[in-house]
């Protein structure tokens, strides 16, 4: 796996929208705070043409436009690292037109950004072999404070710390709006944990928490202070709207990367914008039977942006572990992952030791 440089001091930041720019409110203000804060951090910035573009279906500009940016600005030298500008719709169309040989064969470089942003995240993982950060886009850094989050992030970028930890609250209802660009993440809802020990860590826990055969059994870490669980294995994943779109294409590799880390084992991180409950159930289904989940360790999946919501009996917990089950390795719910803030700074392709105590979670990165 190669790991691109740490941002340095007084180094340049770029910025590109290989999905959606920041063209309308309150992403466009919320973007110039951004700039502005980064600036007054000692950081130079390197905007890419289409940062401020809505010509195109679900993201920036064309296809062909935002893949040849993407492309040009990831083997520029006249930038450190890369910052998506948000998340959108379409940017899978980018990747036919983002020039992989060239980018393998260019020095690696940190770029960041979730949701839509899979489509590159993964795939540098996948097919490059090189290290990404599935983390907050440009315009969210533009908050006013900054949530501890957004600092953490920036500490990952700089090479400050390799250490993530989940946070005690998160955001159901988003206060952004137009007239308010600034508003910080409104942090109203305590994190709650939602546990599936896996067969071999239950045998091993505290007779309260014996495995049941065929059932899933989840624990509530903050109701449940003695869950206590750990793994390690290589992190890969993103968001599963874009994951499946994926799979089977020409950019799937999954099935290849898998072997070549398999001595490490894959602890897939997962969360879901814009599916209901039988939208992941049928989403956990494909990659399952698609063979992605060889050699798992462990799944982390985030807080749904359907979280609450049930089906036919059917609710976004059982949506995941009815079918990943059968793998027996622990599945940690809820997390801090994307759509529902706040989101850890995951490094896609990176090594990671994961320590669950009660309804604490911790990541240990390693670089290797």
């Amino acid at each position: 796996m190669r790991y691109p440089k740490f941002l340095p001091e007084k180094g340049t930041i770029g910025f590109v929208a290989p999905s959606f720019g920041c063209a309308t409110e309150p992403y466009y203000t919320a973007f110039l705070n951004a700039q502005k804060k980064f600036q007054k951090m000692g950081y130079g910035l390197d905007l890419g043409p289409n940062c401020y573009e809505a010509e195109g279906i679900g993201i920036s500009n064309t296809p062909q436009a935002c893949g040849k940016e993407l492309t040009d600005y990831y083997c520029s030298v006249d930038n450190d690292i890369l910052i998506s500008c948000g998340g959108g719709e379409m940017m899978c169309e980018t990747m036919n037109f983002v020039d992989f040989e060239k980018i393998k064969s260019a020095a690696p470089k940190w770029y960041m950004g979730y949701s839509d942003n899979t489509n590159f995240t993964f795939l540098l993982s996948t097919i490059c072999d090189t290290a990404a950060v599935y983390g907050p886009c440009a315009g969210t850094f533009g908050m006013e404070p900054w949530h501890e989050s957004l600092s953490d992030t920036m500490d990952v970028l700089t090479g400050k710390t390799k250490k993530l930890h989940s946070y005690p609250s998160w955001e159901k209802d988003d206060l952004k709006d137009e007239g308010n660009p600034y508003v910080p993440y409104n942090v109203t809802e305590p994190s709650r944990h939602v546990i599936y020990p896996g067969k071999e860590i239950a045998q091993a826990m505290q007779s309260e928490m014996v495995w049941k055969e065929g059932e899933t059994e989840l624990y509530i870490g903050n109701e449940n202070p003695d869950v206590s669980l750990k793994m390690e294995g290589r992190l890969v994943g993103g968001c599963v709207d874009c994951l499946v779109n994926l799979l089977g294409t020409q950019f799937d590799y999954v099935n290849q990367f898998n072997e070549k880390y398999k001595e490490d084992g894959i602890i897939w991180f997962l969360e879901c914008c814009d599916l209901n409950v039988m939208g992941i159930r049928r989403a956990m289904w494909q990659m399952k039977n698609a063979g992605w989940f060889q050699h798992v360790k462990g799944f982390l999946i985030g807080r749904p942006c359907c979280i609450g919501e049930e089906m036919m009996g059917l609710d976004h917990y059982h949506a995941v572990t009815d079918i990943l089950k059968d793998f027996e390795v622990p599945i940690i719910m809820d997390m801090d992952i994307g759509h529902r803030p706040p989101m850890m700074p995951l490094v896609c392709g990176s090594m990671a030791k994961v320590c669950v105590k009660g309804n604490d979670v911790t990541i240990d990165l390693k670089y290797i």
